[in-house]
Parts: C-alpha cells; structure tokens; sequence
C-alpha cells in the first residue's frame, strides 16, 4: 500500500488543492488521514482534498509526490477509484433526466405534483446517513432494469409496457424510507408509494402493483411469472455480480451503514446474510439475466463469506 498526492493545482476557497489517496486500500489512506489531522469531511469517496499549505507536510509523512495522470492510473490499477456515475451528485443530476422521461407516463395533468414528488424522492435518496442506499444505488438499479429489459427483448420474454412501468416505479421507491430496519423499512417505503402515486391518480391496479414489488424487497421473492417482479429483484441484486473491485465498494458502503453495529456482531450477522444467498437455488431468477452474474456474484460472495471465517477462526 502507498499513499499518493498529486500538485496542488486543483482551485476551490481561494487556494490550490491536492488530491490524496491510497494506490489499493482506503482504510489504510483514513488511517493516514488521521495521523495527519486531517478531517473527515475533505473525504471524497476514493480521496481526500487537501490545500496547497498541506502538501509539504504530507510528503514529508510519507505520500508519494506523483503527477495527476499517474494518480487517477494507480487508482484504477489498485481498484479503487470510484467512477464518476458512482458519484451521488452525478447520479442525482441524471436521474433527475430519468424521472422526466418517467413522468410523461404518469404526470398526466399533475405535472407539478409529480416534481414535487420527484425532489421528494431525490431528497430521501440523498439523505446525509445512507451511504450504500443512496442515489446511485438507485441509478445503478434503474440501468440494471434497463439492462434486463434489453436482454428480455433479445431472449424472448419482452416486458411489456406495464410491467416495465412498474418495475421502474418500484425501483424508485424500494428503498425511499431507509433507516437501517429491514422489513421495517420496505414497508414504509410501500406505503410511501401508496401514498404519493394514489396522490398523482395512478390507477389502482398500478399503484397495487408497486407496492407488492417493493416490499417483495424484503425477501426477493416473487411468484413464477412475475416478469415485473423478476427484473425489479434482479436489478436489485444486480450489485452482487459486480467486478471484484466494484463488489468491494459496494461491501464498504454497506458496512458504513451498519458503523453503529460492532465488528463482532457485524461479522456474524454479514456471514449469516450471505449463507442465506448462497443456500439458495439461484441468485437471479429472471430468463433476462445475463448469464455471467451468477457464477460471478457467487464468487464474489463466496469470497466475502472465506474472509469474514478466517477473521473469526
């Protein structure tokens, strides 16, 4: 592991900043961080901003003088780097674009309300306590719907318009209301979307729909022939057959969720979660699903479950 610093010339407050990070671990760069008072706040995902006045003093500690370029290359190569669609405020700015193409379907006369249900929606997502269940956890379930819509074209089992309607109301509302309860939290976020759609005048059958599939959320279980249910539950699991680096992230936000949870009782309650997933049949259960997510999830999964017992052992 080496910690890496690039020239101050990034401008911001009057000054220049660096970017530091870690070439291939962002917990030993936090350690770093804070040995050199830094705050936690100058923290971006895969980096900390630091001012010019800083730059000195970090290479003395030890951070390799590099240039730019070499430093975005060795985050990448360390697996790392989080990419920009993985920025909630990137991910904020185009899901606001897919939430207008949305709105022609069900804003009718109501093209007001549906905004405010839209910065509604985008407000929750964004909220300061989630890390995993942001914004770009719901962008990254929106492509996966998207995705699994194409791949159903190809195979033979198109969506229908409804039910990809449904899917994607779903998605948007699956996990509005999140406070870390599970079963809880799904509940609420059904009873959101009973709530706001019945407000925008979706009719009833639509509006029934989404709520069943947001809180098939809780247990990923849908009937045989749920096309709609299917995609949404599969796009939702579609995070566990990230790349090995994209599945790490994914792992480090969701433990950030559970930081209020010691490591102890993290350990046994993760490594129980995932027993439970790889106990079952299959992963993915629509005809849609690429055909490489599931031995790749299962791996990814697997690997997580080896670390978690050889740490407890």
């Amino acid at each position: 592991m080496v910690i890496l610093i690039d020239p101050p010339v990034w401008p911001a407050h009057g000054t220049t900043f660096s970017h530091l990070v870690s070439d291939s671990s962002v917990d030993e760069l936090h350690a770093f961080a804070a040995k050199a008072g830094i705050r936690g706040r100058a923290f971006d995902l895969d980096h900390y901003d630091v001012p010019a006045e800083q730059y000195g003093a970090l290479v003395a500690m030890g951070a390799e003088p590099v240039g730019g370029s070499e430093l975005v290359r060795r985050l990448v190569a360390g697996g790392v780097r989080v990419p920009a669609r993985d920025r909630p405020k990137r991910a904020r700015l185009t899901l606001m674009r897919r939430w207008d193409e949305l709105e022609r379907e069900i804003a009718g006369d109501k093209q007001s309300a549906a905004d405010a249900l839209r910065d509604d929606l985008l407000d929750a997502w964004s909220g300061t306590s989630r890390n995993y269940h942001d914004v770009t956890h719901l962008l990254s379930v929106l492509d996966a719907v998207d995705t699994l819509r194409r791949r159903a074209a190809e195979t033979g089992f198109p969506l229908r318009g409804r039910e990809l309607l449904t899917a994607r109301l779903a998605a948007w509302f699956h996990d509005a209301v999140y406070e870390g309860a599970a079963g809880d939290d799904e509940r609420a976020s059904a009873a959101l979307a009973v709530e706001r759609l019945g407000a925008l005048g979706l009719e009833p059958e639509l509006v029934a729909d989404v709520e069943r599939l947001v809180l098939a959320t809780i247990d990923h279980r849908v009937q045989p022939g749920d096309t709609a249910g299917q995609i949404l539950m599969d796009a939702d699991l579609a995070v566990l057959a990230r790349p090995e680096d994209g599945y790490a992230r994914y792992v480090a936000l969701v433990r950030r969720d559970y930081a209020h949870v010691p490591d102890a009782q993290w350990r046994i309650g993760r490594a129980s979660v995932l027993r439970a997933l790889l106990g079952s049949a299959r992963l993915f259960v629509s005809p849609a699903a690429p055909e490489d997510w599931e031995p790749r999830a299962r791996r990814n999964l697997e690997r997580e479950l080896n670390g978690l017992e050889a740490s407890t052992s």
